[in-house]
């Protein structure tokens, strides 16, 4: 039993006793800031300090924290069904999810297959991509990825990712996966004359991507008739099309999905993050019925044997469907709407300041890189978001680069409020 005197001693302190945080250096990171309260935009610390939650916390409470009618929702269902195994079994939660997502999904999304986060959705992508082409026969063994993806921690996923400081001690371990750039409008003939080349000389299975936003690439946007030329390519080469939208779906980029502004559709969909509004932990991977197909036969082995403990959990299942209900709402459509335009109306405020390049927005995400020199960029990034909390707002710049995805309820004194506190850093820096 734990000793009562803990409850007096700080948190910061009892944290570092035991937790393990995740991308973090602990030798030379801050230490952790306790949160003891989130609602709506605001994240309140131990101190009763208080915060504007920028970025949704890592894009999931986009509805807000605490948000009261999922929340319910998941307390009713917490009253008649808690967790029970999905093989075998089935129920409503998951049921209504699947009716609900699919009307949302972009066209031609047929099944879904329960995980438990970004990381393995994206594993599964990878696997059904593999496996499609197994079953079938084909010789194909290959992924094909962008440079600079992020597409997770699992080892299919790292391996499929392009950012090795992640990576660097497993790379030993990966898939086999080929590499283009991300098409820029400049760049696409290139990009394009590499793609038939790897495709002429390698076995492409399938080809993962972060459709127009890279996220942990720093909010790197890509074009879009690129990418529709690489998906027309792909698909032609009978490449199984992996959509990773673990940050972009639900909202984000203005749509449902980011790859609804594509005319080629995906043949696989990843999801999480905003899947459950941040309320509890699930993924899910939807494919065509085409995919599914070559994995429905009399032959067991030719199945998609991968589970998870809390597959379809029905609580999670409650709050992702609370929150697709929520997504279809004028409340939330207005503003995500509003977000867009108050965002293109910042873009245009910042574009020729002088401190500032590269800004853009895309729906609710707007980033923009610092222009400093190279060699600032390693400490830069604490004493960002140290002026940032110290200012009331909580915003996780990558690198040198600042961004925000804040929660489609903010309001416009928030958001601006935001907008004028990056302001005051371009003063400061």
């Amino acid at each position: 039993m734990r000793d009562i005197s803990l409850e007096h001693e700080n948190l910061t302190e009892r944290d570092k006793k035991h937790l393990w945080h995740p991308l973090t250096q602990h030798k030379v990171s801050p230490e952790m800031l306790p949160i003891k309260k989130a609602k709506g935009c605001t994240l309140t610390d131990e101190k009763g300090n208080e915060y504007i939650d920028g970025i949704s916390s890592w894009y999931t409470a986009v509805y807000g924290h605490c948000n009261p009618y999922i929340t319910e929702k998941v307390a009713e269902q917490m009253q008649n069904l808690d967790q029970v195994v999905f093989s075998g079994f089935t129920h409503e939660p998951a049921i209504a999810l699947s009716e609900a997502l699919i009307e949302i999904l972009p066209e031609g999304q047929q099944k879904l297959f329960f995980n438990d986060n970004g990381s393995t959705a994206t594993e599964i992508g990878i696997k059904m991509a593999l496996q499609y082409h197994h079953n079938l026969g084909n010789d194909r063994k290959v992924m094909l990825a962008f440079e600079e993806g992020f597409h997770g921690d699992t080892f299919g996923a790292m391996s499929v990712s392009g950012l090795s400081v992640y990576n660097g001690a497993f790379e030993d371990h990966f898939i086999r996966v080929e590499r283009i750039p991300v098409p820029t409008g400049e760049n696409n003939q290139e990009v394009i004359s590499i793609l038939n080349n790897i495709l002429k000389n390698h076995n492409i299975a399938g080809f993962i991507y972060e459709p127009l936003i890279q996220g942990a690439a720093a909010m790197k946007f890509h074009d879009g008739e690129g990418l529709n030329e690489i998906l027309k390519i792909c698909r032609e080469n009978e490449v199984v099309l992996v959509a990773d939208e673990v940050m972009t779906g639900f909202g984000k980029t203005g749509s449902y999905f980011a790859s609804d502004y594509m005319q080629e559709k995906p043949d696989v969909v990843c999801m999480s993050k905003a899947l459950t509004a941040g309320l509890l932990p699930m993924g899910l991977t939807s494919c065509s019925q085409k995919i599914y197909n070559a994995f429905y036969s009399n032959d067991i082995a030719k199945g998609l044997f991968h589970g998870h403990t809390y597959t379809a959990n029905p609580l999670a299942c409650a709050a992702a469907l609370a929150a697709v209900q929520l997504l279809r709402t004028d409340e939330i459509q207005t503003g995500i709407n509003r977000i867009t335009e108050s965002n293109m109306a910042f873009t245009a405020k910042l574009k020729d300041h002088p401190k500032v390049k590269n800004v853009r927005s895309k729906g609710v995400i707007f980033a923009f890189e610092l222009a400093v020199e190279t060699e600032r960029y390693g400490g830069l990034r604490n004493k960002l978001f140290k002026f940032f909390m110290d200012n009331g707002v909580f915003l996780r710049p990558l690198g040198n680069t600042i961004y925000i995805v804040p929660p489609y309820v903010i309001s416009e004194e928030e958001l601006q409020k935001i907008y004028s506190v990056i302001e005051d850093v371009l003063s400061n820096f």
